[in-house]
């Protein structure tokens, strides 16, 4: 049996693995599925639509899988999500999709979400992720890989973040972030490449400085966005590390910090 606490209040339609923890208090509803290794804090509320998988720890009173905050929302059955092995600390709250979108907001695995975080309906969040303390995600926000976001940072709806890039604390985004770039300020502006975070993913000393010569040419250069993913083009089929920049432009919406 899963170590349920007799306080809790589980919902018989819920699915829990029997390896599964839940503390003093918690209330999880109908149609919830939780996997193996996964525990629950006490005080938190896991609403229908929710899919964990395993070995997650969700720490206490947060606010799961609840409706999206979105006037047009109408009742539709929508779903959050939830990879393996994530960390979600103290009052976080993470929202259902919506069917304007795909009608689920996602989180991958392996992620680090610390304390107050909002993630909004329709969120794509991928692994390996920090999300500090207070950052808070408008809807429908794509965040890539090993991304980094310093606390107490807004994300406007529909931006999208690159893998490896990195904001600063208190950052407002309202544009796109590309891969591998460190941002900061109000508006976020952009500061050079992630060169440590890049060391620790095991990106060599060549593939670095071929990222740092690709962003002059983004940002040093003076030119155009076009421009400078027509002079990037050839260089990516030698310098597969590039290749990259040239994705997250051609699916930027919103324009890219610059």
């Amino acid at each position: 049996m899963a170590k349920i606490h007799s306080t809790a209040l589980i919902d018989a339609a819920a699915e829990l693995d029997e390896s599964v923890t839940v503390g003093p208090y918690t209330i999880i509803g109908a149609g919830v599925q939780i996997g193996a290794g996964t525990s629950v804090g006490p005080h938190c509320v896991i609403e229908g639509g929710t899919r964990i998988g395993t070995n997650n720890r969700i720490w206490q009173f947060c606010s799961i899988g609840g409706d999206p905050q979105d006037k047009k929302y109408a009742g539709e059955p929508t779903t959050l999500e939830i990879g393996d092995g994530n960390t979600i600390r103290e009052f976080c709250t993470l929202n259902r999709g919506t069917v304007q979108d795909g009608g689920v907001t996602r989180i991958g695995g392996d992620n680090w979400i610390m304390a107050y975080v909002h993630i909004a309906h329709d969120c794509q969040i991928g692994s390996h992720v920090i999300i500090a303390n207070s950052v808070q995600f408008a809807g429908h926000v794509h965040m890539g890989d090993w991304a980094i976001i310093g606390g107490m940072t807004g994300i406007h709806q529909f931006v999208k973040i690159g893998a490896h890039a990195m904001s600063g604390m208190c950052s407002a985004l309202s544009k796109d972030l590309p891969p591998y770039v460190m941002c900061s300020g109000d508006p976020a502006a952009p500061y050079g490449i992630n060169t440590e975070g890049l060391k620790r993913r095991g990106f060599t000393p060549g593939q670095i400085e071929n990222l740092r010569r690709a962003y002059k040419i983004i940002y040093k250069s003076g030119h155009t966005l076009d421009a400078a993913r027509g002079e990037l083009a050839p260089l990516a089929a030698q310098q597969p590390e590039l290749q990259p920049f040239l994705d997250f432009f051609a699916v930027s919406t919103r324009g890219i910090i610059r």
